[in-house]
């Protein structure tokens, strides 16, 4: 930030190493927007929190009764809830996190064309507040596997790194949607529709073996695949990977995460002119 004939001139960070530590210089005001954001939320609302558990068990509910008990799908001998809410929770961790992110720089715009940080505290923190919903609706899984008296195997141990990498995607596209909010607004209806048509593409309501063997890899083209098919296998243990898929999907959500940080910081200059 510098001063310049009674002008004051925003300036981000110069090049890639002084930008990240400014990140780092500038951690208490990421905590300090997640724990806002967090806090702002469920307030003034009657059940508080309790939102965050009963989004997911519901569709959980549809989805077990339209595809478990009318449509009769496979369920990879798993009860069906179990199966489904397995995957409604990187689901929701997802879909939540692009949401907050994708209008996370529109909604700081104050904030923004004020002070200088780094933007990236931002969408970060957005992702932190979407992580707290899906732990406390993890509690639920928790009380499904112990209702059905289904224990998970040693794959569970591999859990966190599926909870990075839904993370990772979520983080990925909303620095895209964050970035292109920004200059075109027309982004805050198309992000409802990804996450509400993404729900239906993606092995939520089903298992990723019904889909035809000739068509998964090209299934896998939604990053989200590889991602759930992770966490159900990492929660279940007896359902199979589709390893060629499931490679693509990764590389697919490490490209999205990279692409995603590239285009932020490219743009990330002219956010407080445009917004």
């Amino acid at each position: 930030m510098t001063l310049l004939k009674d002008e004051l001139i925003l300036e981000p960070g110069q090049g890639i190493k002084h930008y990240w530590r400014d990140l780092w210089s500038y951690r208490e005001l990421f905590f300090f927007l997640a724990w806002r954001d967090v806090a702002v939320r469920y307030k003034q609302t009657a059940i508080g929190i309790t939102w965050a558990i009963i989004r997911p068990v519901l569709v959980m509910i549809i989805f077990t009764v339209i595809f478990g008990g009318l449509a009769q799908l496979p369920s990879d001998g798993v009860p069906y809830p179990i199966l489904v809410y397995s995957a409604m929770l990187p689901w929701q961790l997802f879909a939540n996190a692009l949401s907050e992110s994708s209008n996370s720089l529109v909604s700081n715009a104050q904030m923004i064309s004020k002070v200088y940080f780094p933007r990236l505290a931002i969408p970060f923190s957005s992702v932190v507040v979407s992580f707290v919903d899906f732990a406390i609706a993890f509690s639920i899984l928790i009380v499904l596997m112990i209702w059905y008296q289904y224990m998970p195997g040693w794959p569970v141990l591999l859990l966190p790194f599926f909870i990075i990498l839904a993370c990772s995607a979520a983080l990925g596209a909303g620095l895209w949607m964050a970035s292109l909010n920004v200059k075109y607004r027309d982004f805050r209806y198309i992000v409802p529709f990804i996450v509400q048509f993404g729900l239906y593409i993606s092995p939520v309501g089903f298992s990723s073996s019904v889909v035809p063997e000739q068509w998964r890899l090209l299934y896998s083209l939604n990053p989200m695949v590889g991602v759930i098919d992770g966490f159900r296998w990492a929660i279940l243990g007896n359902t199979t990977i589709y390893w060629p898929g499931f490679m693509l999907s990764m590389g697919l959500v490490v490209l999205l995460l990279v692409s995603g940080l590239w285009y932020f910081r490219k743009t990330e200059r002219t956010f407080a002119d445009v917004i």
